[in-house]
């Protein structure tokens, strides 16, 4: 059972995020859940404008990967990824300079990592992680489970020591024997993120012995309706294969509309050449509806010059409507 975080005793200590002078989407138009507080919505906006640039749509920094994938992504003798991303402080140095111009919605993390760094850069717009795991059971060996590390209490000592933490996310593997267990503690953490005015975010993934293929479009799309049942306000999927007679954007979009509310981003994958990265990118966007989308390796694995430029061309595209030209122009500096 987790501990119920008590709630702020006053407006100065709640979770408030300053929203952008550029703010794009009226505050009249966020949708607000019926779980946060009234006293607390105004909170809740805040957090969701600053968590989408003011836009509504997020450009979600992943950076959860140092459990998830361990040091695969980090390092590989300087190869294909710069000595530089070794350090974890390589990650918050391209949050930084993304958030100093205003093109990066969130940054995700685990909590104990976001505290390491997050003194030095307490501005950043930060998404606590509670949840991870690492890769090396295989689900041949055993069903997928992850759960919590920590709770609402360990997420507000973050708040109330000035951190800029705007909301929580959480790691559901569908079709696994210990789902019901991911689903309620996920359940219970939405909850709790609402009722503090917070925003959260869930990634869910099919996963299990029981699943014949991860990337099924209706497993992927009933995923995303199972996130809407939660109370989600963004989940987090793997680009769907096709379905028969239908494109890969196509497929999404199925599970845009299965999601309701909950604004689907959808997972960068592995690093890919930039144009075709910002080709997906663009047609999840504009073929699928996406709300966003949650980018870690395409992002991180670069120097932090290139990576801060690849942050604002997947702004462009996400929040401000740009064409995949564009957004390469942006990436290569013209």
């Amino acid at each position: 059972m987790q501990r119920k975080a008590s709630p702020p005793t006053s407006k100065s200590e709640s979770p408030i995020s300053l929203a952008s002078d550029d703010e794009v989407v009226p505050m009249n138009e966020i949708h607000v859940p019926a779980d946060v507080p009234d006293e607390l919505i105004e909170t809740y906006r805040d957090n969701m404008l600053a968590a989408t640039a003011g836009t509504g749509s997020m450009n979600l920094f992943a950076c959860d990967q140092k459990i998830e994938h361990l040091n695969d992504d980090f390092y590989d003798g300087g190869k294909t990824i710069p000595l530089s991303s070794n350090d974890p402080g390589h990650l918050f140095q391209i949050g930084a300079r993304a958030h100093a111009d205003g093109t990066i919605g969130v940054l995700a993390g685990q909590c104990g990592l976001i505290a390491q760094y997050a003194r030095d850069h307490p501005e950043v717009p930060y998404l606590v992680k509670l949840n991870s795991k690492s890769h090396l059971v295989k689900t041949a060996q055993r069903d997928p489970i992850s759960q919590a590390l920590w709770d609402m209490d360990d997420v507000m000592s973050l708040v109330h020591n000035g951190i800029n933490v705007v909301g929580i996310g959480y790691t559901v593997y569908i079709g696994s024997e210990y789902e019901h267990e991911m689903l309620t503690e996920a359940a219970q953490f939405i909850r709790q993120a609402h009722e503090l005015g917070m925003i959260s975010v869930v990634w869910m993934y099919p996963r299990g012995q029981a699943v014949a293929d991860e990337k099924d479009p209706q497993l992927i799309s009933g995923a995303a309706g199972v996130a809407s049942c939660l109370g989600a306000d963004f989940a987090k999927v793997n680009y769907p294969r096709a379905w028969d007679g239908m494109t890969q954007p196509e497929s999404l979009k199925i599970a845009v509309e299965a999601a309701g509310r909950t604004g689907i981003i959808c997972s960068g994958g592995g690093t890919l050449p930039p144009r075709e990265f910002l080709q997906r990118l663009y047609d999840q966007m504009t073929v699928s509806g996406c709300r966003g989308a949650a980018t870690g390796r395409n992002i991180h694995q670069k120097t932090t010059e290139e990576a801060v430029r690849m942050t604002a061309a997947c702004h462009a595209i996400i929040c401000e409507g740009a064409s995949v030209d564009e957004a390469m122009a942006i990436f290569e500096g013209k």
